[in-house]
């Protein structure tokens, strides 16, 4: 088994998935359960299933994670949110390789390899009894750490140039990189959010821009003071479903909608939007928009 330590957005996901991928088990399934995201008490039957009429609601048999991923391997994501009685019985799966879905009485036999994450200090959370410390060690065996971007400046750079690529080639635009200030600020930042804020924060700024080079002012307000974002910050995708919409609407839409729950303040709309002004200016411009309050 494979523990992965890390800050939320650090990539201990792609890590697993490098582990999966270059190991005998590629070929077979590769499954994600985030044990933080899942209320807990549909989390046991989310990874061993359970049987019809099991609970109220439970109108068919269901297959739990463990057994989807037979052969292949299962990361289970943020390992240190587990309750006391499913660390018992996933220490179970780890010892005697078999388990018994919610409600049923058959044994079923399990071949999976384990790969857990966590951001917990899971040594600190067994001292506290919170967390069993025969699991700890049985999924302690090979520890991976991984450091937050602020202490690997070097490859800020690498990950800026990777996803300006990756999302010049997704939105089909010719964007080159950052201007020489724009950059200065990027390596600057301590980047709280890691891999996954630089991430979404690259995919932002290519939408909201129609330069080829990416300058101070198409980067968020709290990259340009070098502070960090006030507030809830969201690190997810940008979009959940498969609805398309034109890029240009979606700009102009946001800087509306701003201006609308701002009653037109355009320096407090370009703060929301975290745009400058001069952006804003420009992009109002661009879109005909017409604000009618003053500032």
């Amino acid at each position: 088994t494979v523990l992965i330590y890390g800050e939320s957005g650090t990539g201990k996901e792609l890590i697993a998935r490098a582990i999966h991928y270059n190991g005998q088990r590629k070929d077979k399934p590769f499954v994600v359960v985030n044990c933080a995201s899942i209320p807990r008490e549909l989390l046991e039957s989310e990874l061993f299933g359970h049987e019809k009429g099991s609970f109220t609601g439970a109108h068919a048999r269901k297959l739990g994670k463990f057994e989807i991923a037979k052969g292949g391997t299962i990361f289970l994501d943020e390992v240190g949110e587990l309750e006391m009685l499913l660390q018992a019985k996933l220490l179970r799966v780890i010892q005697q390789k078999e388990f018994e879905r919610v409600g049923g009485t058959e044994l079923i036999k399990t071949d999976v390899r384990i790969i857990s994450a966590t951001n917990r200090d899971l040594k600190k959370a067994v001292e506290n009894k919170e967390f069993r410390e025969d699991l700890y060690y049985r999924l302690n065996s090979f520890p991976i750490s991984i450091p937050p971007l602020r202490h690997r400046k070097s490859d800020i750079l690498i990950l800026s140039e990777h996803f300006i690529q990756k999302f010049s080639a997704k939105l089909q635009k010719n964007t080159k990189g950052f201007s020489k200030r724009a950059l200065k600020l990027i390596y600057e930042y301590n980047w709280p959010g890691n891999v996954r804020e630089i991430e979404n924060t690259i995919e932002r700024c290519l939408i909201i821009t129609d330069k080829d080079i990416i300058d101070v002012e198409d980067l968020p307000a709290h990259l340009r003071t070098g502070e960090s974002s006030t507030g809830i910050e969201y690190t997810g995708p940008l979009f959940s479903d498969e609805t398309v919409i034109p890029f240009e609407k979606l700009k102009e839409e946001a800087i509306r909608h701003a201006l609308n729950i701002t009653n037109g303040n355009i320096v407090e709309a370009a703060k929301r939007l975290q745009l400058g002004r001069a952006t804003i200016y420009r992009l109002m411009d661009k879109y005909k928009i017409e604000n009618r309050s003053s500032e």
